[in-house]
């Protein structure tokens, strides 16, 4: 099995050891809930959080995968991308959760996360998705602006 590896290995605080020890088990948990359902709850959970900008979502999942063998795994794209959209929640923000499937050969189902209209540290371009469904956040004024980014997706705006 190959591992999903940051380019760095992250710093990490005793907060955000503690942080990461409590999403990884609850996206474990919830991981196997129907997508429905798992959409539904992602996007009540996501109210009242800003957009994450790109930086503060990469760093999250740099952390989980500093901390998280479990989250590593090539087949762990869901448990890795609901931890790092339960840790930046923690802290106030959301990315982008989506679903979907990888476009090129070998075609796989897959989860990531977006900020400001990027994929967030995936290995293929972004071009190579196809997101099935997005549970998102509308910027609020005051906010960042994320970057333009034109998007055929269906996405779920709460």
């Amino acid at each position: 099995m190959s591992a999903v590896l940051p380019e760095a290995p992250a710093r990490l605080s005793p907060l955000t050891r503690l942080q990461i020890a409590a999403v990884v088990p609850v996206a474990r948990l919830i991981h196997r809930r129907p997508p429905a359902e798992l959409r539904r709850r992602l996007a009540r959970l996501a109210r009242g959080a800003r957009p994450a900008r790109y930086d503060e979502a990469k760093r999250a999942r740099d952390e989980i995968l500093t901390a998280s063998p479990r989250c590593r795994g090539d087949r762990a794209c869901l448990i890795r991308s609901l931890s790092v959209v339960l840790l930046c929640r923690l802290r106030g923000v959301w990315p982008a959760w989506c679903v979907g499937v990888l476009a090129v050969p070998p075609f796989a189902a897959h989860a990531w996360v977006e900020a400001e209209g990027r994929i967030v540290d995936e290995p293929l371009a972004h071009t190579d998705y196809r997101a099935f469904f997005k549970v998102a956040v509308e910027a609020r004024p005051g906010d960042r602006p994320a970057a333009n980014h034109r998007d055929d997706r269906k996405e779920v705006q709460r």
